[in-house]
């Protein structure tokens, strides 16, 4: 509390110094939790210098990476109080604030890569971008951050019920622990920067991520097995503060928009160069690296679907995207 309390005093003054400077210019300070290294952050730089040029320098962009800012659910409430501007956080933090984002966590939702995307930019992804603007929390777009698989410490994973009794850290999302549990493992919510040292210590027996966030986290120096069982596709989501939003002309709107919509496509191309890499970094590193069948994982699973489809609002949506084709 004490950290969260100092980083809304760091943005005051933050914010009274961006006052005092050039008034033709307008900073959007943009904190999250990834690494420079990550192709997130990668994205957001070519965000900030895309809309820097479309704006004719209007806009200058701060990014505060390696939650200098704090975790991702402390981001979101800074926007919500808009003490910060823009941020990005995995869908499933956002669904503690946006209850429809909850069906992104639902395992094997999406056929494959190529309808996820379908449903990302099309309307299912701009209804459910659209929904945050009530929590306070302007959704700007969706970042790859490709699909999900568990990685452990000591123990291979060739079948679901291997995950029995396991502690697993997940995100603070309750799909997510639902979903390991469906499996027969313990899900204990860590947060991302202290897990590296959980998982050394013995605190988690594993956790689950996509190849480029378990290589460049280097959980992959603890961690001797990866499955690829790909059991959620979680997007990134861009967000910013509808207090910073709200102020904005029609014409800051478009230039943000349209550096954003830029941002995705390079993004996305950056992503699928860090996920190859990723695997044959980890690989040469000496992690065990399998394919299991996920049909196994599918048909144990599937009672999240069964479970959050009692929702009408989360089964609605889980039936456009069933019908995005």
């Amino acid at each position: 509390m004490f950290r969260f309390k100092t980083i809304i005093v760091f943005l005051l003054l933050l914010s009274f110094i961006s006052c005092d400077q050039i008034k033709s210019t307008k900073i959007i300070r943009l904190g999250h939790g990834l690494n420079t290294g990550h192709s997130v952050h990668q994205g957001m730089i070519f965000f900030g210098e895309k809309l820097q040029e479309i704006s004719g320098g209007k806009f200058k962009v701060q990014i505060y990476p390696s939650q200098q800012l704090g975790t991702e659910r402390q981001c979101l409430e800074l926007l919500q109080i808009g003490s910060l501007d823009m941020t990005k956080v995995s869908a499933g933090v956002l669904e503690n604030f946006s209850p429809s984002i909850k069906v992104f966590g639902i395992p094997y939702l999406f056929r494959d890569k190529e309808h996820a995307f379908r449903v990302l930019d099309g309307p299912v992804g701009e209804e459910l971008l659209n929904g945050t603007e009530k929590y306070w929390l302007k959704g700007l777009g969706y970042y790859d951050s490709g699909s999900r698989s568990f990685y452990t410490i000591d123990k291979p994973i060739e079948h679901p019920n291997d995950l029995k009794g396991l502690k697993i850290r997940v995100m603070e999302s309750q799909t997510a622990i639902d979903m390991v549990k469906s499996f027969g493992g313990s899900p204990t919510p860590i947060s991302w920067g202290e897990l590296y040292t959980a998982l050394q210590q013995g605190v988690v027996d594993g956790a689950e991520n996509n190849p480029p966030s378990f290589y460049l986290s280097r959980h992959y120096e603890v961690c001797k097995y990866y499955i690829i069982d790909e059991h959620t596709v979680l997007p990134d989501v861009v967000l910013m503060s509808t207090h910073f939003w709200n102020d904005l002309s029609n014409q800051d709107q478009e230039w943000i928009q349209k550096a954003m919509d830029l941002s995705v496509v390079e993004q996305r191309r950056l992503w699928l160069k860090s996920e190859i890499e990723s695997l044959e970094a980890v690989k040469a590193a000496g992690v065990k690296v399998s394919y299991p069948n996920k049909s196994n994982f599918a048909e144990i699973s599937s009672s999240v679907s069964d479970q959050y489809a009692q929702d009408p609002l989360i089964k609605s949506f889980i039936d456009k995207i069933k019908n995005t084709q």
